[in-house]
C-alpha cells in the first residue's frame, strides 16, 4: 500500500510529510519527503496553544487559541501533502491513506489525557485521501501510556537495515524515546527523559534563537556537575517502564537549575542531562544493545552525539548513517502505523506503553461518498 505520514513535534519547527509503501510489516520502499517549516508568527501561535494545553480536561477542548492553533495545524499538513504530492507527480487517488499524528498540546497518561490538535475528517475531506488520525488515544484508553507509538516501526527499520540483535533505536525529539529489538523482534520501549526541548527553550530565553545549530553553543561550554547531578535525582529516571513524559515534565526545574549559568555553560548541562538520561536507560533493558541509532533533531545536534558516545561503549550511528532520513523518520513512522491502522495490526503492545493486550489504534475518516456518508470509524 501507499501511504503518506505526517508529523509535527513539540518542537515546533515544521510539518513533515512523507511517502512509503509498505505491507504493514516490511517496509517495501521510502518514497520522497517534504518539510514545510513554520513561520515565526505560526510558532508563536502554536506556543501559545501549548500554554493553553497544560489547562485542557476534556479531549474536545478547542476554545480560543486552540481552535486558532488546529485550523493553523489543518491547513498547513494539507498544504505540505498536496505540495508532496505534486513534486512526487502522486495522484492523491493512488494514496491509500494518509497517518495524521496532529500537534500534541497535552500528554498525561496518568489522568488518561493525550490530546493532538488537528482534524482527521477535515483533512481528508479536503486530501481526498482515507486519513488515520488520534493514533495515541485508544492505547490511552486501554491504559498504556500512549507513547511511545513508533517501537513497531523501529523493529521494522531495524530487521532493514539488518542491525546486530539487541539494538536501539533513538528518537531525539522534544522528548528522547527508545526502542530496545531483541530476538525474534522483541520489542521494549518507553521516553528516556529530557530531548531537545529544555535546550531549545533555553536558546529561546537567552538569545532568540529557535535551537542550538548543530551544539555550537553547547560546545563552547562547561556541564555544572552539581546542577547534572541533582537533575538525575528524579524519580522518573529509576521508575520502571512502560512510562512517558509530557514536554513540559522537567521544563521548570531544568531551566530554573541552570539559570545562573552563562548560555554555554546551561546548554552544555543541558545536552549532558539528556545524554546522561539515555545512557541510564539501558538498566531497564533485557540486555545491552550492541548498537545505537539515533534519530530526530537530536542526531544533528554534535554536542548530544558527543555526549551520548562519552557514554555508551558501543558503536553511536546516526539515521543518517544508516542510509535512513533524520528528518523524515518520524512521518515515516506515521504512514507505517496507519497502514497497519487499516489492516487492524497492532501498533502499541504492553512491552511498548504497558496497555494489557496488543492495540491497533487511530480513527479512519474518509472523504464523503456520493451518498454523503463518511466511511466507518474503527
Amino acid at each position: 500500500m501507499r501511504a503518506i505520514g505526517l508529523m509535527s513535534g513539540t518542537s515546533l519547527d515544521g510539518v513533515d510529510a512523507a511517502l512509503i509503501e509498505t505491507d504493514g510489516e516490511a517496509i517495501e520502499a521510502f518514497g520522497p519527503s517534504l518539510y514545510r517549516p513554520y513561520s515565526e508568527a505560526e510558532r508563536g501561535l502554536l506556543r501559545a496553544a501549548l500554554a493553553a494545553g497544560t489547562e485542557i480536561t476534556e479531549r474536545s477542548d478547542r476554545t480560543g487559541i486552540l481552535g486558532e492553533a488546529e485550523t493553523l495545524i489543518n491547513q498547513s499538513h494539507a498544504e505540505t501533502v498536496e505540495n508532496l504530492l505534486k513534486m512526487a507527480g502522486v495522484r492523491p487517488s493512488h494514496v491509500d491513506v494518509v497517518g495524521f499524528h496532529g500537534q500534541t498540546v497535552i500528554h498525561k497518561p496518568a489522568i488518561k489525557l493525550t490530546v493532538q490538535l488537528g482534524d482527521g475528517p477535515w483533512l481528508a475531506e479536503r486530501l481526498g485521501i482515507a486519513v488515520v488520525h488520534d493514533i495515541r488515544a485508544a492505547d490511552i484508553e486501554a491504559g498504556g501510556q500512549g507513547a511511545p507509538v513508533v517501537p513497531v516501526f523501529h523493529r521494522a527499520l531495524a530487521g532493514a537495515g539488518k542491525l546486530p540483535e539487541p539494538a536501539a533505536i533513538l528518537n531525539i525529539g522534544g522528548v528522547a524515546n527508545v526502542t530496545w529489538v531483541g530476538p525474534g523482534g522483541d520489542l521494549n520501549a518507553f521516553d528516556t527523559g529530557p530531548g531537545n526541548a529544555l535546550l531549545d527553550d533555553l536558546m529561546r530565553a537567552r538569545n532568540g534563537q529557535e535551537f542550538d545549530k548543530d551544539g555550537e553553543i553547547a560546545r563552547r561550554g562547561t556541564t555544572d556537575k552539581s546542577v547534572l547531578y541533582a537533575l538525575l535525582t528524579s524519580d522518573f529516571f529509576a521508575k520502571k517502564p512502560p512510562k512517558s513524559l509530557d514536554r513540559f515534565h522537567f521544563h521548570e526545574k531544568a531551566l530554573t537549575a541552570v539559570a545562573h549559568l552563562s548560555t554555554e555553560d546551561a546548554a552544555s548541562t543541558l545536552v549532558d542531562f539528556t545524554a546522561a538520561t539515555i545512557a541510564l536507560s539501558v538498566q531497564h533493558m533485557k540486555e545491552a544493545p550492541k548498537r545505537w541509532v539515533v534519530a530526530g533533531g537530536g542526531a544533528r545536534n554534535l554536542a548530544i552525539l558527543a555526549a551520548l558516545r562519552e557514554r555508551i561503549a558501543v558503536p553511536v550511528s546516526t539515521a543518517e548513517d544508516m542510509g535512513w532520513s533524520i528528518d523524515a523518520l518520524e512521518a515515516q513512522a506515521f504512514a507505517y502505523l496507519a497502514v497497519r491502522s487499516l489492516k487492524g495490526l497492532p501498533n502499541t503492545y504492553p512491552s511498548t506503553t504497558g496497555v494489557p493486550t496488543p492495540v491497533s489504534g487511530g480513527v479512519l475518516a474518509g472523504p464523503k461518498s456520493s451518498s454523503g456518508n463518511r466511511m466507518a470509524v474503527r
